[in-house]
C-alpha cells in the first residue's frame, strides 16, 4: 500500500478503520469513498440547494442532526478519519432503518430519490466487488490463513 498516493492510503485506512469502528462492510465503505471521490476542504453544491463537503462528501442536510453534538462543516472537510468515521456512522443509519437491499440502502448515502439511487447503486455494485476483492487479497484474517 505504500506505493499508493497519500491521499488514497488515508481514503483506505480510514474507510477500513471507520467500517471496524461503525460495524458495515468495509468494502462498502471504500466504494462510497471511491465514488464520492471528495478530498479534504472540498466542496460542491448540489442543485436542491445542499452541498457535498469533504473527502466523503457529506452531504450538509445531515449536519441538522449533527450539530448539537456540535459537529459542523469543518469536520466533515477535515483530513485524517474523523470524516470518514461520520459517514460510515451515517452509512450505518442507512443500513439500519432503510428499506431495500444492502446496495440500494447503502445508495441513499448519495441519494434516496430513486433514479439517483439506482444510478449510485449500479456502480456501487462493480466497486463493492473490486474492494472485496482488494481487502481479501491485501487483508488475510484468521479464517483465510487456516484454509490457505
Amino acid at each position: 500500500m505504500l506505493d499508493l498516493p497519500p491521499l488514497q492510503q488515508e481514503r483506505i485506512v480510514c474507510s477500513i478503520t471507520a467500517a471496524i469502528k461503525y460495524q458495515v462492510p468495509a468494502n462498502i465503505l471504500l466504494a462510497i469513498a471511491e465514488t464520492e471521490g471528495g478530498k479534504p476542504g472540498m466542496v460542491v453544491a448540489n442543485r436542491n440547494g445542499t452541498y457535498d463537503i469533504g473527502p466523503m462528501q457529506f452531504n450538509s442536510a445531515y449536519l441538522n442532526d449533527l450539530r448539537k453534538y456540535g459537529i459542523g462543516p469543518a469536520h466533515v472537510a477535515a483530513n485524517g478519519c474523523y470524516p470518514y468515521d461520520l459517514a460510515a456512522w451515517r452509512l450505518r443509519q442507512h443500513l439500519l432503518h432503510d428499506k431495500g437491499d444492502i446496495l440500494t440502502k447503502a445508495a441513499n448515502y448519495h441519494s434516496r430519490t430513486a433514479s439517483h439511487n439506482q444510478q449510485y447503486r449500479g456502480d456501487l455494485v462493480k466497486k463493492t466487488e473490486k474492494w472485496a476483492y482488494w481487502l481479501q487479497f491485501n487483508f488475510s484474517t484468521y479464517k483465510s490463513r487456516l484454509f490457505i
